[in-house]
């Protein structure tokens, strides 16, 4: 289920409200860098824990690592926000029953969903707002 997910729809949970231009006159790599600091990261993927936890509250989750196929149910909180604040290992979290997918990887500075509509996805647009991130969806590519 999960390679197919990956290849739908997705919008992008981000610290900026709309994709930097390749060739854009700002400062992008250098910000990047800054938000992927040592100091700054934890608070980062700590803000995408919380989102996650509390969608959890309306939603059933199973995480896995995203170079395993073995998908864990029976989190605590603690340790679920725990393996999302671990930022040595690259992620997936599957919502199966609403065919949604979340993949957050190691040394970026977003998260991606994939597949999320309706109320689902007012749900999380609200959540992220109150972390203080934005949710957009990518310009069609082709």
């Amino acid at each position: 289920m999960i390679e197919t997910l990956l290849t739908k729809p997705y919008h992008v949970i981000d610290i900026l409200p709309r994709q930097v231009p390749k060739n854009g006159a700002g400062h992008y790599p250098a910000i990047e860098q800054f938000f992927l600091k040592e100091l700054q990261y934890p608070i980062l993927r700590g803000r995408f824990a919380r989102i996650l936890l509390k969608l959890g509250c309306y939603y059933d989750m199973q995480i896995c690592f995203a170079d395993e196929d073995v998908l864990r149910s029976d989190l605590i909180p603690d340790e679920f926000v725990a393996l999302i604040t671990d930022e040595s290992r690259d992620l997936c979290i599957l919502l199966a029953k609403e065919e949604t997918l979340f993949t957050l990887y190691r040394e970026d500075t977003y998260m991606t969903v994939y597949n999320a509509r309706g109320e689902l996805l007012d749900t999380l647009e609200e959540l992220v707002r109150a972390e203080g991130l934005f949710i957009w969806k990518p310009p069609q590519e082709g």
